[in-house]
């Protein structure tokens, strides 16, 4: 069968919907992302994932208003930042302003660690004399979690979740009494050299949908010339950008391909249907080719991803 559009969808806990293919906007400009965001809803996406980190709400929200689709036919994320985690009423209220949106469709915490923000040393990543990040060792981000709570009931985000989270800190969260709306998604890393396969398992076993950023790798990603994509490629006459989102939609994940060029957001918006082989041969690459993590920062001695 060959290559179409995008048509499906996934059932968030809350029981809203959500496009299984979104539109990425990290490391996309203001000037860029505004033409990319007009491109992709012309195209026929209907979800767009940005966040306060990305400095490029304003322009996102600008595509959003300048296609003259109606607001409520477009799923929105955006993400609380490390620096903002103290005070996550105003960031929420400040990324709704630049975005010029009543309420976002998601909103997540963006990093498990907060930053501390009375360091003025950079706006987003503030760093200690010697280099480290400025972490607050003594903040945990389930007083962030609190509060996102709060705002989803007031209805400024329709439903909240998490980013970067692993199962130990999933774990933490759900176990936490305070813990009355859990996190609908966890969007991390994921690509056959980073399945993440437990933290499927587990996602799914606690109905918390997983969401894929960076799903083609990254700038000259060896995904995109791997023998097995390659030769699954040329068996549907599609590119490896489409097998590597076509296989996230299979195993039942959200998918958020960035691209700033027209033609590549058309064609990240094209799908084909893996068979159950196809699929176990993209989920057995890493057995091969071993486990590669591409977004790794240094949180100064906080390692998000251990799970001991």
């Amino acid at each position: 069968m060959s290559a179409h559009k995008s048509s499906t969808t996934f059932k968030l806990s809350t029981g809203a919907s959500i496009p299984a293919v979104g539109l990425g906007t990290w490391q996309s400009s203001q000037s860029e992302v505004y033409d990319a965001v007009l491109a992709a809803l012309k195209t026929g996406y209907r979800h767009i994932d940005t966040a306060y980190a990305y400095l490029n709400e304003e322009a996102v929200g600008k595509a959003i208003k300048d296609s003259g689709i109606p607001r409520e036919e477009i799923f929105v994320t955006t993400k609380l930042a490390s620096i903002q985690q103290l005070d996550p009423v105003s960031a929420l209220n400040d990324s709704l302003k630049r975005l010029d949106l009543d309420y976002v469709d998601l909103y997540l915490i963006h990093w498990p660690v907060a930053l501390n923000p009375n360091n003025k040393s950079h706006p987003l990543i503030p760093t200690l004399p010697n280099g480290d990040r400025d972490v607050l060792h003594d903040f945990d981000f389930i007083d962030s979690y609190k509060v996102l709570q709060e705002l989803a009931q007031q209805g400024k985000t329709k439903a909240i979740g998490v980013s970067n989270f692993s199962i130990k800190n999933l774990t933490r969260l759900l176990e936490h009494p305070s813990t009355k709306i859990k996190p609908v998604v966890n969007q991390v890393e994921l690509h056959p050299y980073l399945p993440q396969n437990e933290l499927l398992e587990f996602t799914k076993k606690h109905d918390i949908l997983l969401e894929a950023y960076s799903p083609l790798g990254s700038t000259n990603s060896p995904l995109l010339t791997d023998e097995t994509i390659v030769k699954i490629a040329e068996n549907h006459n599609v590119s490896p950008a489409t097998i590597l989102i076509s296989w996230a939609v299979w195993r039942g994940t959200v998918v958020l391909p960035k691209s700033v060029t027209p033609s590549r957001i058309e064609s990240n918006f094209l799908i084909v249907d893996l068979t159950s082989e196809e699929g176990k041969q993209l989920d057995n690459i890493h057995k091969e080719k071993g486990i590669k993590r591409l977004i790794n920062p240094s949180w100064n001695n906080i390692d998000v991803f251990a799970e001991d």
